[in-house]
């Protein structure tokens, strides 16, 4: 898989289930309901499976990546056409860098090499940063799911679904 970036620091590789451990714990630092090591593996596991890793550029070739060199990831399966973008997170130190968008580019250069038509994911309707990347890719809202995310202190947030047409 060729490599995306959107700085000269940033690489773009395949995840595959030796992964897991490290995307399960940025997961769990990213989310309030975070995912295990066993879910994120079976995503990985799936047909058409989308597994990504943002790395510095020099751990690129290793193959050797830890929870400490992970950047950022992005999780995602398609079929039928269709491709949903399951889960996207970068660490929150790192956030800025365009770590974020160079995930994104490449889950929607991947879903085109598997002649997806259409992407579509979901963000809490209170995260406006990841609504403003989605819209610069061309993600518009489809719909909404009310009261879907929990929150450690007790409240809900809705869920918006967004979807993109994909064009070569």
């Amino acid at each position: 898989m060729k490599a995306f970036s959107h700085s000269e620091n940033i690489a773009v590789i395949a995840a595959d289930g030796v992964h897991g451990p490290a995307i399960a714990a940025l997961h769990k630092r990213c989310f309030d309901e975070a995912w295990s090591i066993f879910t994120v593996r079976e995503v990985l596991a799936m047909p058409g499976a989308i597994g990504l890793l943002a790395v510095e550029q020099g751990m690129a070739g290793t193959g050797n990546v830890s929870v400490g060199d992970l950047l950022g990831f992005a999780l995602g399966r398609s079929a039928a056409g269709e491709c949903e973008i399951l889960s996207l997170a970068v660490t929150a130190n790192e956030r800025g860098r365009g770590i974020g968008a160079a995930l994104l580019a490449a889950a929607m250069d991947r879903a085109r090499h598997d002649n997806v038509l259409r992407v579509f994911l979901e963000v809490a309707e209170d995260n406006t940063t990841a609504q403003r990347l989605y819209h610069r890719y061309g993600f518009r809202p489809i719909g909404r799911r009310p009261r879907y995310y929990r929150r450690p202190q007790g409240g809900v947030i809705a869920a918006l679904t967004y979807s993109v047409l994909l064009k070569d």
